[in-house]
């Protein structure tokens, strides 16, 4: 595996080493991108998933709890435009933004009749500051009509399709209860970049009994599949979901900071560097969160690895192979 020591970025971006930066941010992307700080508005668009209604399975994924990932869905509902005025007036006023990315973001936002689809979407991009829209869903859920809408998007404002990959190993997609394997990844994403759409991914690391070496295939594939950007999150717990019920009879055992730190560390170094570093890690509100509770502080999170990477002397594709 060859070392990449020095490199410039594709796609218009500036070079995130040159700013100082060990791995290529999202805040660093988008300034390239749009010329200006753009911010990601959370919008539900109140879907289900079909992992849960019995269509795929039933139960959902080992981890789920929508309303403890959705603030929305523990308030009233709200139309997309209402949550678009919400959303954007707290990062005007915390942020100083005034561009934003509309994100679909609980549940699968791609499992819905096209005409649904479409009057949601062109919601949200119609509403004033929206300069792209991201849509996270399930490999599983995007048949080619939905797929052809996106292309239709895209063709209009930015377009990125995040698809929940969280490992490559189709054992621990069983124990997570994902009700999709791998190569339903593989075919969503052959799929959407035949029609020139970004592609994210989440990938989740620390897996109980998750190996090392399988963290590292999974970032060898990320990176050998050259997706637009990735969301790595650390395994937890939340309220009324079977892992929780694992993890409070110490059935699993989830990850210290550390050894996430380690983890996260160790998957920068093998990834493309124009890949874009979405998310570091994850996070649950207090009152749903079960273990392990070091995620809650997630500035704290982020700078240890940056820590990490430091002390290392290493930054994201230090170890990207070049002939992948």
């Amino acid at each position: 595996m060859r070392s990449r020591d020095s490199f410039s970025l594709t796609g218009g971006a500036a070079d995130w080493r040159a700013a100082g930066l060990r791995y290529h941010s999202l805040n660093h992307f988008f300034t390239g991108k749009f010329g200006r700080r753009v911010w990601k508005v959370s919008i539900d668009g109140r879907f289900g998933c079909p992992n849960a209604d019995g269509t795929v399975a039933t139960g959902g994924c080992i981890f789920c709890n929508i309303r403890s990932f959705s603030p929305s869905r523990r308030l009233r509902t709200a139309s997309i435009t209402e949550q678009l005025a919400q959303g954007t007036q707290r990062l005007e006023q915390r942020h100083g933004v005034d561009h934003f990315i509309a994100y679909f973001q609980p549940a699968t936002n791609t499992y819905a009749p096209v005409d649904r689809l479409r009057s949601l979407w062109e919601e949200a991009v119609g509403f004033p500051g929206v300069v792209g829209l991201a849509v996270g869903t399930r490999p599983d859920c995007v048949p080619d009509e939905v797929l052809d809408l996106l292309e239709a998007f895209s063709a209009r404002t930015w377009v990125c399709v995040e698809y929940g990959l969280q490992t490559i190993h189709d054992r621990w997609l069983d124990w997570m209860n994902r009700g999709h394997h791998y190569d339903a990844f593989l075919d969503a994403v052959e799929r959407t970049r035949r029609r020139g759409i970004d592609i994210g991914a989440h990938v989740i690391l620390g897996l109980p009994g998750q190996t090392r070496e399988e963290i590292l295939a999974t970032a060898r594939e990320v990176a050998r599949l050259r997706l637009h950007s990735v969301k790595l999150h650390n395994l937890y717990a939340v309220r009324n979901t079977p892992l929780a019920d694992q993890v409070l009879a110490g059935e699993v055992v989830l990850p210290q900071r550390d050894e996430y730190v380690g983890y996260v560390a160790d998957f920068l170094e093998l990834l493309p560097p124009e890949c874009v570093i979405d998310r570091l890690s994850g996070e649950a509100p207090p009152e749903y969160l079960v273990a392990p509770q070091w995620c809650l502080d997630k500035q704290a999170v982020r700078s240890a690895i940056e820590k990490e990477l430091k002390r290392r002397d290493s930054w994201q594709g230090k170890r990207f192979d070049l002939s992948t």
